[in-house]
């Protein structure tokens, strides 16, 4: 950290905007607010200055906007600027927190995305938005047939097989206007379907034309949405030093509990990203029980550890390799051993 900056404590709302510093020649703490329109005039008459926010809603667009006047922006976890929030939550006592917070060296700020990568990262929660409603209208449409004795198998391929008759043997029982309800919720489903599928046909064209995205897609278990959320994601490789700071950052290695000098490992500690921990989580459980020749590390592995360590170990040497493969600028090669420099 540059100490002959200026740091700057920042706290985001929709329209005022809450500052909080002290100047060095004097000593002085200023608490400053300041409306919407104001902000980026303020900061344009500043020399270069550190300055920090929590990560939420709107952080990215005002991280880009100060990056691009030659200030250095850290975004920063909420759950990390938390514990400095003294006395009762306010704009004022936020900001102060974000000060103080900035200036840790252990806390790891989240990378400043591009706007293109944030597009990308928009369409995979709005895919994985469209997905939740569409269990949620599965498993009420089967709760609501269950009612009247006709039970759907599970998953959305055994549903989509007997709807039909289903509809069809209560049609005779029920009055018209329950079975249209029904089969108009059935419709809603399959509209879903189409929605989530024309996200992923955005994707691919997306991987199509992003050279990065289409390196990890050769890595086993990585498919277009690890693929494409990867490198959304993660912005700048290079800001992790190593594959294992990614894995970590994700939340792929162990807990640990100690005292004394004695350290317990415990599970994984499910910190980071959820949506890409789970994608890396799926993609390693596929290849282990798909693949033809699975990798002899991993059969080692499985054969004195339970399937799911084995799957959390597979995931997080996947995330250390999509570190790899995007750090390096390299191309995936089976078998590749790395070799320290």
């Amino acid at each position: 950290m540059n100490n002959s900056k200026m740091i700057i404590g920042f706290d985001i709302a929709k329209r005022v905007f809450q500052l909080h510093w002290i100047e060095s020649e004097t000593g002085e703490i200023v608490s400053l607010q300041l409306k919407r329109e104001q902000f980026l005039e303020h900061f344009a008459n500043l020399a270069p200055c550190l300055i920090g926010m929590e990560a939420c809603g709107g952080s990215q667009h005002w991280a880009r906007q100060l990056l691009a006047m030659g200030h250095q922006v850290k975004l920063l976890p909420g759950k990390q600027v938390k514990p400095f929030v003294g006395g009762n939550k306010s704009d004022v006592h936020d900001a102060r927190a974000i000060w103080t917070a900035v200036q840790q060296p252990d806390i790891k700020p989240v990378a400043v995305k591009s706007e293109e990568q944030q597009a990308v990262l928009a369409l995979h929660r709005m895919r994985s938005q469209l997905v939740k409603f569409r269990t949620a209208q599965i498993n009420g449409l089967r709760g609501l047939l269950a009612e009247y004795g006709e039970v759907m198998p599970r998953g959305k391929v055994g549903i989509k097989k007997d709807i039909a008759e289903a509809l069809q043997r209560l049609s005779d029982r029920l009055p018209s206007m329950v079975i249209n309800t029904l089969r108009e919720q059935w419709e809603r489903i399959g509209t879903l379907d189409k929605q989530v599928a024309d996200i992923e046909r955005r994707l691919a064209l997306w991987l199509k034309q992003d050279t990065a995205s289409a390196r990890l897609i050769e890595i086993p278990g990585v498919g277009l949405l690890t693929a494409t959320a990867a490198v959304a994601t993660m912005g700048d490789a290079k800001a992790f030093k190593s594959g294992r700071e990614f894995a970590a950052w994700l939340g792929l290695v162990p807990r640990q509990s100690g005292t004394g000098g004695r350290i317990r490992l415990l599970g994984i500690s499910k910190r980071g990203d959820t949506y890409m921990r789970t994608l890396l989580i799926h993609g390693a459980r596929s290849v282990l029980l798909n693949a033809k020749a699975p990798d002899p590390w991993v059969t080692e592995l499985r054969q004195r550890r339970p399937l799911n360590v084995t799957v959390v170990a597979l995931a997080n040497k996947m995330a250390r390799m999509i570190w790899a493969l995007l750090a390096h600028e390299r191309a995936y090669q089976k078998g590749y051993v790395s070799q320290a420099v």
